[in-house]
């Protein structure tokens, strides 16, 4: 598992190129959905062959606009992580959310999100 910088540089470089996954996180706004939908294009190019958006600082009414992007591009949701209040406090104390909130929604729907990328299928 890599976390890349959110660069397309990373893309062109060859970084990706064994990847089998790609996670897009995106938040659900036009500009941030868009910018998947040319990571995706990226991605499915150099062959990778399993490519997902992952909904982030998701609020009351976003999943089903991050659902309905999804849908009408053919792209797969596989989760979305709430808006978690925790999150922006952690990083303001220099700790990381898990340390500091573990318990919180935020970082238990991303243990469920690594505990289904990381079940052998």
């Amino acid at each position: 598992m890599m976390d890349f910088e959110a660069s397309p540089e990373v893309m062109t470089r060859g970084t990706a190129r064994r990847v089998e996954h790609m996670l897009l996180v995106a938040e659900p706004y036009f500009k941030s959905l868009e910018t998947a939908r040319r990571y995706h294009e990226l991605s499915t190019g150099l062959g990778i062959r399993r490519v997902s958006v992952v909904g982030n600082k998701v609020r009351d009414g976003d999943e089903e606009i991050l659902q309905e992007y999804c849908d009408s591009h053919g792209f797969e949701l596989l989760t979305v992580i709430p808006f978690e209040p925790e999150f922006p406090a952690a990083e303001r104390l220099g700790v990381a959310p898990f340390d500091h909130a573990p318990e919180s929604l935020g970082a238990r729907t991303i243990d469920d999100m690594a505990t289904m990328i990381l079940e052998p299928t």
